[in-house]
């Protein structure tokens, strides 16, 4: 009896619904049969449709990645569900033919119209406008800047030079990108983008990549925050490699304070000094400066607060996921794709083990000797490389302390990757 009423509640409604349609004269047959079209279901068994579906599983995967595992869970999570909405069949949530025909193209009547993308665009378009302009990355770098301590870089300067060694990563997988190698083909802008993801910061990657390589973004974005999350698994080895037990377990003494005045005059001083070697790496540098000033001044600790938290998570949502949605099943499953994971690793572990060499070439020289493991902080994932640095240390001696060592070449890799990507930018910009 139960079973018959709902029957003919349901039949009823579908009567109340098609009633009036098909008084006005419209085809039911016709709409049921475009309706069918257009579900997302029935485009996975046409074309190349199957490539969403496989997508979809690499978007579900990064989640899972993102929330069992922890890997970067604040990124990637953001990025992997903009990937399952970019390639969900018919959403018309991004499109990337109109960035890559219309914005990109001199003879569209759209070239570089922002206006055309809000008017026409998708949801994930229109924020990613803020990708785009260098918008997002720049915000990060001030919320990352109000985070961040530069008192170990002030009060041992010579770190800034394990942080500079360690972009040596970027510019010799560039270099080697260049090779011609014809399953990959990767342009010199190209290469440039892949060669950023070996100073281990997110934020430049982005920023760097979308000015230069627009196309190769969600790949980029993906293999730079896995590699990120990675450091501990990817560091260590290289770590014990180059160093003996002997260099773990050299001690360092304690960092001398450093006063208020000079953690003040440090982010005016780098912000003009950089911004005037390298123009180009002004906006992230500026950014990231302006942040630290904020909070070591001590008179806006309400703007310091609003970058480190409510702006810093906005900005987060919104690049994450746009990030997340140009990775659409062309840009993604190609042979490039494979080519930017392999040298995007081998550019992390250059960089790696430059800094560890450069602290043993310091080494040579100096008579308060420098622990290697250091250098391997010197790629800029602020602060699990330092504390990487500091377990490694506390294997070979339980009783050695390398955590506000090690954050020194860490917060000057961060200096480091932004003035890197800036010349990058200036010579292929």
């Amino acid at each position: 009896m139960k079973t018959n009423i709902k029957f003919l509640t349901i039949l009823a409604l579908l009567l109340l619904v098609a009633t009036p349609m098909m008084a006005a004269g419209f085809n039911v047959e016709d709409g049921l049969g475009n309706f069918f079209k257009e579900m997302g279901f029935v485009t996975f068994f046409y074309g190349e449709g199957w490539k969403n579906a496989v997508m979809l599983l690499i978007g579900c995967l990064l989640l899972y990645l993102a929330i069992k595992k922890e890997y970067e869970p604040l990124l990637l999570l953001p990025i992997a569900f903009g990937m399952i909405l970019t390639n969900l069949p018919g959403a018309g949530m991004f499109d990337s033919q109109m960035w890559n025909d219309e914005f990109l193209n001199p003879n569209s009547p759209y070239y570089h119209s922002y206006g055309h993308i809000m008017r026409e665009g998708g949801l994930l378009d229109i924020l990613y406008i803020g990708v785009k302009a260098g918008v997002y990355p720049c915000l990060i770098f001030m919320g990352v800047g109000a985070m961040t301590d530069f008192g170990p870089l002030i009060a041992n300067p010579k770190s800034l030079l394990l942080g500079a060694a360690a972009q040596i990563g970027i510019f010799a997988t560039f270099l080697v990108t260049q090779i011609d190698i014809p399953i990959f083909g990767f342009t010199p802008a190209q290469a440039a983008s892949i060669g950023i993801i070996g100073g281990a910061d997110g934020p430049t990657a982005i920023f760097l990549t979308s000015k230069l390589a627009p196309e190769l973004l969600g790949p980029i974005a993906v293999a730079a925050y896995s590699y990120m999350a990675l450091v501990p698994v990817i560091q260590p080895p290289i770590m014990r490699l180059l160093t003996s037990k002997d260099e773990r377990m050299i001690r360092m003494s304690q960092l001398r304070s450093v006063s208020k005045k000079e953690k003040i005059l440090f982010p005016i001083i780098v912000a003009i000094i950089v911004s005037l070697i390298v123009p180009s790496a002004g906006t992230l540098i500026g950014c990231l400066m302006l942040g630290n000033l904020m909070k070591e001044s001590g008179v806006v600790e309400r703007l310091s607060k609003a970058a480190q938290n409510e702006l810093n998570n906005i900005v987060v949502i919104c690049l994450g996921l746009t990030v997340g949605a140009t990775a659409t099943a062309t840009s993604f499953m190609n042979w490039q794709t494979l080519g930017i994971l392999c040298v995007g690793i081998v550019a992390f572990g250059i960089g790696t083990g430059s800094g560890v060499l450069m602290a043993k070439l310091m080494n040579l020289f100096l008579k308060e000797k420098i622990n290697p493991l250091i250098g391997s902080a010197g790629v800029s994932a602020v602060p699990m490389a330092a504390r990487v640095s500091q377990a490694e240390g506390q294997k070979a001696d339980s009783r050695n302390f390398l955590l506000m060592h090690a954050m020194g070449p860490n917060v000057a890799g961060v200096i480091g990757s932004a003035v890197a990507a800036g010349i990058l930018l200036s010579f292929l910009g």
